[in-house]
């Protein structure tokens, strides 16, 4: 009986989209793990590397939120899911041959196309397959703990090494191999909800609240606010971490790549333990403390002058904050708007926090690393993840559990007042 409870639709539907999001993120931050062997062939300036970073993610916005829309209103969502993890995965292989700045840009701009639908697609498909109280468990495992596992901790773990032995385009080329063996096992396997089943996903109390206006709620527009602040703190430290440990401090790549593997895993765990906390004690003090705790990451990385050891406990301890994403990108947007707009919500938040934290931010980052310091964006990093911990405050509660309690307590009240 245990058996085929851990084996129905919902647990393997999990571990597909889990490995599908996990592979998209490998491939989305090889470039930052690689950069130091790219940068040493195009001589790439910050201002450059933030550009490469922002071209994808002004493309992923882009993409995710006209194909979030156009799914929404079709039952096509495994084909999308399909297509799109074929495709980043060759433009991945492509990108190790590119030739100079701009034919790796582009690369980059065809990669943000390429995976803008995949999070919002990924996190329609589990909230129809999952059970109320784990959907914040299961939108966070497919999320942050798959960053963590493929992007964070297999990332610099398989290709710094690869890079250093056979050169980062021949990394680039492995990376995108596995994205095409998944999409057969996706097509195989995932089944499409119908437009009904998602349009009846949420109680009352939830879906219909500012059902006139389904994507102008309050907390669509605070996770966005959060969104754009924090996917700044969260590229800072992706995007300049690894080439300031090799540079500015001097880390040799196999540190290097420890210190990163460091992050990655605590990513992990913070990506589990995050959101399912969540679910039992609340969607807003969870999301603004592992906010406020991940605030300290960029610090630790630019000006903690410690040993080895204790540099990567401090990393490790701090960096669990990250899990945190998956709430204000996925689970309170999808919680905050009708059911059949779910994937529109997810779109709107990921895409608007791409424009500003994917595209813009990298830019100004890394124009202040070249005006200001290498230090600079670690600085904007702390600040960015401190205003988010204080909007994250003024969110309304969206956790199922928290809010049977509340109608409990109310209607406990109410009793007792009617009685007295």
């Amino acid at each position: 009986m245990k058996l085929e409870r851990f084996c129905r639709y919902e647990n393997g539907l999990l571990v597909m989209l889990f490995t599908a999001n996990g592979l998209m993120f490998f491939d989305r931050l090889a470039i930052n793990f690689l950069m130091p062997f790219i940068q040493a062939e195009f001589s790439l300036s910050k201002l450059q590397i933030g550009a490469l970073n922002a071209a994808l993610g002004l493309s992923w916005a882009a993409s995710g939120w006209l194909l979030g829309g156009y799914v929404d209103r079709r039952e096509q969502k495994r084909t999308i899911l399909v297509s799109a993890v074929v495709l980043f995965s060759a433009v991945s292989m492509l990108s190790g041959q590119a030739t100079s700045f701009i034919t790796l840009l582009l690369a980059r701009v065809l990669m943000g196309v390429a995976e803008g639908p995949v999070l919002p697609v990924s996190q329609a498909l589990m909230i129809a397959a999952s059970t109320p109280s784990r959907r914040g468990f299961n939108m966070g495992f497919i999320q942050a703990v798959s960053t963590g596992v493929f992007g964070s901790v297999l990332g610099p773990a398989i290709l710094i090494p690869l890079a250093s032995a056979l050169g980062w385009r021949t990394a680039f080329l492995l990376a995108g191999i596995p994205g095409l063996v998944l999409a057969v096992v996706l097509w195989r396997y995932v089944r499409e909800p119908s437009l009904d089943t998602l349009a009846k996903l949420f109680p009352k109390n939830i879906s219909e609240r500012n059902s006139d206006k389904p994507l102008r709620n309050q907390n669509l527009i605070l996770s966005i606010i959060i969104a754009c602040l924090f996917l700044t703190t969260f590229f800072s430290i992706t995007i300049f971490a690894p080439l300031y440990l090799y540079q500015q401090r001097q880390f040799d790549s196999s540190t290097m790549a420890l210190i990163m593997t460091v992050l990655g895993i605590s990513a992990v765990v913070g990506g589990a333990v995050v959101p399912a906390i969540s679910d039992y004690v609340g969607r807003r003090l969870t999301l603004a403390s592992a906010i406020l705790l991940t605030s300290a990451a960029p610090l630790i990385i630019a000006f903690a002058n410690t040993s080895l050891p204790v540099l990567c406990l401090a990393l490790f301890v701090s960096y669990l904050g990250i899990g945190c994403m998956p709430i204000f990108l996925a689970t309170i947007p999808a919680e905050s708007a009708p059911g059949a707009y779910a994937n529109r919500a997810i779109a709107l938040v990921v895409g608007i926090g791409e424009v500003v934290g994917g595209c813009l931010s990298p830019l100004l980052t890394g124009l202040s690393a070249d005006v200001l310091g290498p230090t600079a964006p670690f600085a904007i990093g702390f600040a960015t993840a401190v205003i988010a911990a204080a909007v994250a405050l003024l969110l309304r509660e969206t956790a199922p559990r928290c809010i049977a309690r509340s109608i409990k307590r109310s209607a406990c009240t109410t009793a007792t007042e009617i009685h007295s």
